[in-house]
């Protein structure tokens, strides 16, 4: 999966590691999501969403295999 996490992340000025506090995640977690090496849960995709101001169809893109 795909993400635009590193685009709107920099829209507001935010670390990582801020990212990952305010959405109750460590680090690392917020580096293979932005890489698209880990697919969150709906609870993990929706809280980092909301952080972000966006929807999930915004900063999610959900391809085809």
């Amino acid at each position: 999966m795909k993400t635009r996490i590193k685009e709107f992340r920099a829209r507001y000025n935010l670390t990582q590691e801020e990212l990952a506090k305010k959405a109750g995640v460590r680090r690392e977690t917020i580096v293979f999501l932005e890489k698209g090496k880990y697919n969150p849960s709906l609870k993990l995709a929706h809280d980092v969403a909301k952080v972000l101001n966006a929807t999930l169809d915004e900063l999610y893109i959900f391809e085809d295999d």
